[in-house]
């Protein structure tokens, strides 16, 4: 009776993606740019340093006053919208 030949096993090397081509672009999964990374956690700790410096100058020194606009507690939903913006960045890091 004649054998059957075996199936080579599939190293764990070749599995990894190597370059773009080797990346499934229907289901979009290229990797993230060299940006990405910094600019999401920049504008995190942006945001940070922007509400925490509004409150250690016991709220003297708004950080929107060179603007022609006068936003005073505004400065709190500033700081937070710039962190917000870096957390929506986290939902498309690979």
């Amino acid at each position: 009776m004649p054998e059957s030949t075996s199936r080579k096993k599939k190293s764990a090397r070749a599995s990894q993606p190597q370059g773009p081509r080797d990346y499934n672009l229907d289901k979009g999964e290229l990797p993230n740019p060299v940006w990405f990374q910094p600019l999401m956690f920049g504008l995190m700790i942006v945001g940070f340093v922007w509400i925490v410096t509004y409150y250690l100058t016991n709220m003297q020194y708004p950080l929107g006053s060179a603007t022609p606009w006068d936003i005073q507690s505004w400065n709190i939903l500033v700081g937070f919208g710039v962190i917000m913006a870096g957390f929506m960045m986290t939902t498309r890091w690979k």
